[in-house]
């Protein structure tokens, strides 16, 4: 047994041919040039793919691509265009030929496939004795999809070989652990997300649609501007994603999701596979009026134009690096020639389809055979328009970058090397992890003047940005917003369940206002001010008094003065007869006192109409109770007079020289005194004052007397009170004394409706809002003068002016007469 294991151990160390074969076939590039130095460079030349299932019971084949993709097209040619202007400048990488080595594959796997061909060539075989030249390429250009680069990146890097994209821009890519060695010259989408949002904010689209390419790069742009857009307050009402490589019914279904959505904005962060398949079958279904914002993957993508449904997406809006000229380009571009590359099949197919023609060998049996004049010199197409470029000047500083990081290596002085003890690299055999170094401290600036570095991430700073507006065109701006802007006015109240778009425009209360659009709040009105009818400005509030101008007031007025004018009258006519028996019975010193009193009482009304003022308030109150008093204090002496004549009629009676006209004077003055003596208490103590009341109305200011001490208000009512009920019930006692005019049912009536007045007046008082609670006092003064002027006087004046023949002695004593009484 030990001298097997020997005899296995001397086998296995006779010297061999190690080697390493490739597993599968090796793919050759599309476009090459051999060179001391190689760059790689990956580009889909075409882009679509039919949807296909794998299920991997046999080795997946190759998909074959379809379309053509002149930009990526485009951005192959312009690094062979600057490949060969670095090769022809003495002062860069002298003595070292660049060659390339471009692949034009599409699809994830394709791409993924020309990534590990450019690391690991396409030998079957690799010896120790052919190894001296490696096919392993120093850096890879590409891929223009996040998605594919995602993919290649992490297994490129495991080669430490450097990967430089010109429009990958998915923020993942910025993760320096998952993608050591990836670089590219364009900014990561967490700008472009947040800016998009900042753009969809500015023209006021505050609920839109969300639609992303079902991978890392849609769905990491995406969420980035999702999250920008939430802190705008941009509500989504939707947000689906879908790929160019799903099922078809995932693109139904998301059809559907846009028909029957509100929002009449889509921000779509596709690539123009995803776009193109969209367009297409909105413009089959006919769904229009959509407002597209786009990320550049697609928005600036000339190829849209000639896709099928490109209406839909006309007036789309994005960002766009800025536009760049690279001088000499158009010339190479329309220089190019099958015979450049002749075993290039896409050329062949491209050749045949801008010329529609056949070249030698071609399959295309169907067209006719080129003629070998064709030349791209007047041809106008995609392909050599250099009008805008923008991603393709991209390209250009990513060939230059590496360019200059592989001349820096060169250009190393021994001893001054950035590796161990002043190190350089060996030219002979340049390890890709060298060239990364030197990427990391790129710095040039370009033909144009624009400085080229990357940052910490590796990636170019956002630099002059420009907004893309569809073809150029104006266009109108559309509404997308899931409720309409409340107006001042109004505020938003939030509907339940759905986002802070969402929400109903409800108007302030009264008293409350907004004089912003889209307020969340109503805010309160000062004290003396209300809101207007349209609740967006706050205006002094309205002032109410019971003014002279105004119907009521004028009519109290009016009433006043006639009340006044009938007392006038009636004083005139008692004047003019004074010396009646009519006249003289009734006590006519009380009776020209009492109608003095009453035009008093009349006059005192107008006290309370007009604007309160501190006078007014004081004058209105103590008139009013001062000369009620005198009147009820004369109407209470002529009571006692009654029942003293008849009193004194009587055998032996001898009451009335107790009280004769003296007695008579003095008591009015006595009960007055009193209340003069209650009104100059509540005056000192606490008078009346104006007051400007905001409780009894919100909307309008009462200008109104405060009583100052209810108190001495209701003192002053309740001695007049207490006066008319000693009146009334003196009066009721004489109410059927024998004569054929017994002034006592008269003063019984009169003191009824004022007692009437008065405690109806009370309850409405108390009840009535504002200016109608002066207009019911005034209302109850004047009923109350009016009763005591037609009851008292009336039936007197009657007998005076049409009735003469009863104004005698004889007739006013009656059975009596012989009595001979005198009051």
């Amino acid at each position: 047994m030990p001298l097997l294991r020997l005899i296995l151990l001397a086998l296995l160390m006779v010297e061999g041919d190690s080697v390493c074969r490739l597993q599968g076939l090796g793919q050759p590039p599309e476009l090459a040039q051999d060179g001391d130095l190689v760059i790689g460079g990956i580009f889909s030349f075409r882009t679509g793919q039919d949807y296909v299932v794998d299920t991997f019971q046999t080795v997946p084949g190759v998909r074959k691509c379809k379309n053509f993709n002149f930009r990526e097209f485009k951005f192959a040619q312009t690094v062979i265009f600057a490949i060969n202007e670095i090769n022809k400048n003495p002062d860069m990488l002298p003595h070292v030929k660049l060659g390339y080595k471009i692949y034009g594959n599409c699809g994830a796997m394709g791409i993924s496939r020309a990534a590990l061909a450019l690391v690991s060539g396409v030998k079957g075989e690799v010896r120790d004795s052919n190894c001296t030249k490696t096919d392993t390429v120093q850096a890879i250009l590409g891929h223009s999809g996040s998605r594919p680069t995602i993919a290649f990146a992490p297994v490129v890097a495991k080669f430490h070989i450097p990967v430089i994209s010109h429009f990958a821009t998915c923020a993942c890519l910025s993760n320096r652990k998952e993608y050591p060695t990836f670089y590219r010259t364009i900014p990561s989408d967490y700008y472009q997300s947040r800016a998009l949002a900042k753009l969809v904010k500015h023209f006021g689209w505050t609920w839109i649609g969300v639609i992303a390419v079902d991978n890392e790069y849609g769905l990491n742009g995406i969420t980035a501007f999702i999250q920008a857009a939430q802190e705008l307050e941009v509500c989504i009402e939707y947000s689906e994603a879908f790929s160019s490589s799903s099922h078809p019914e995932r693109l139904q279904k998301l059809i559907e999701i846009i028909k029957s959505a509100t929002s009449k904005v889509i921000m779509a962060f596709v690539s123009h596979r995803e776009i193109k398949l969209l367009a297409k079958e909105l413009y089959k279904q006919n769904i229009t009026g959509l407002q597209w914002v786009g990320s550049d993957a697609w928005v600036t993508d000339h190829s849209l134009t000639d896709s099928e449904g490109h209406s839909i997406l006309v007036g789309s809006l994005g960002y766009t690096v800025s536009k760049a000229k690279i001088p000499g380009l158009e010339e190479q571009l329309r220089q190019l020639h099958p015979s450049q590359f002749p075993d290039s099949q896409f050329v062949r197919d491209f050749w045949e389809d801008v010329f529609d023609c056949a070249l030698n060998e071609s399959e295309n049996t169907q067209k006719q055979p080129c003629t070998g004049l064709e030349s791209l010199q007047n041809v106008d197409s995609q392909f050599t328009d250099v009008s805008e470029l923008r991603f393709t000047n991209n390209v250009y500083k990513s060939v230059y970058a590496v360019a200059n990081a592989l001349d820096d290596l060169i250009k190393c002085e021994e001893g001054k090397g950035p590796f161990p003890n002043g190190s350089c690299a060996d030219i002979k055999n340049i390890q890709p992890w060298q060239v990364l170094h030197y990427l990391d401290s790129v710095n040039f600036t370009t033909q144009e003047g624009e400085r080229v570095y990357f940052d910490k991430s590796r990636q170019f700073i956002i630099s002059n940005n420009t907004v893309v507006w569809g073809n150029g065109k104006t266009k109108e701006v559309p509404v997308s917003v899931c409720s309409e802007c409340c107006l001042p006015g109004s505020r938003k109240v939030l509907q339940k369940g759905k986002p802070v778009c969402c929400y109903d425009c409800v108007p302030c209360p009264p008293g409350e206002i907004s004089n912003l659009t889209d307020s969340i709040i109503c805010m309160k009105c000062p004290p003396a001010y209300w809101s207007n009818k349209q609740r967006d400005a706050c205006i002094p509030k309205l002032i109410e008094f019971l003014s002279y101008h105004e119907i009521l007031g004028t009519l109290l007025v009016l009433f006043s003065l006639l009340g006044v004018f009938l007392t006038m009258i009636t004083t005139l006519v008692f004047y003019c007869h004074k010396e009646t028996p009519l006249v003289r019975a009734n006590n006519s010193e009380l009776s020209f006192l009492l109608l003095f009193s009453l035009t008093l009482c009349f006059l005192c009304s107008l006290t309370f109409i007009g604007r309160p003022s501190e006078w007014s308030c004081m004058l209105r109150h103590t008139a009013f109770g001062i000369t009620f008093v005198l009147c009820i204090s004369c109407v209470l002496g002529k009571t006692i007079v009654v029942l003293m004549a008849f009193r004194a009629t009587l055998p032996g009676s001898n009451v009335m020289k107790w009280f004769g006209p003296a007695q008579q004077r003095l008591s009015v003055l006595a009960f007055t005194l009193i209340q003069v003596l209650i009104c100059i208490l509540w005056l000192t103590i606490n008078p009346p004052f104006p007051l400007n009341n905001m409780k009894h109305y919100k909307e309008k200011i009462i200008l109104e007397c405060d009583l100052g001490s209810a108190i001495g208000f209701w003192a002053v009512l309740g001695y007049i009170g207490l006066l008319a009920l000693l009146c009334f019930f003196l009066a009721f006692l004489g109410r059927k004394l024998p004569d054929n005019f017994n002034e006592a049912k008269f003063i019984t009536f009169s003191m009824l409706i004022f007692c009437a007045v008065w405690i109806t007046f009370i309850p409405a008082y108390v009840s009535s809002p504002g200016k109608f609670t002066v207009a019911v006092e005034i209302f109850a003064i004047l009923a109350s003068s009016y009763g005591l002027l037609f009851c008292i006087f009336l039936p007197k004046c009657f007998i005076i002016l049409f009735r003469p023949e009863q104004n005698t002695k004889k007739h006013i004593m009656g059975k009596t007469s012989n009595n001979d009484i005198h009051y």
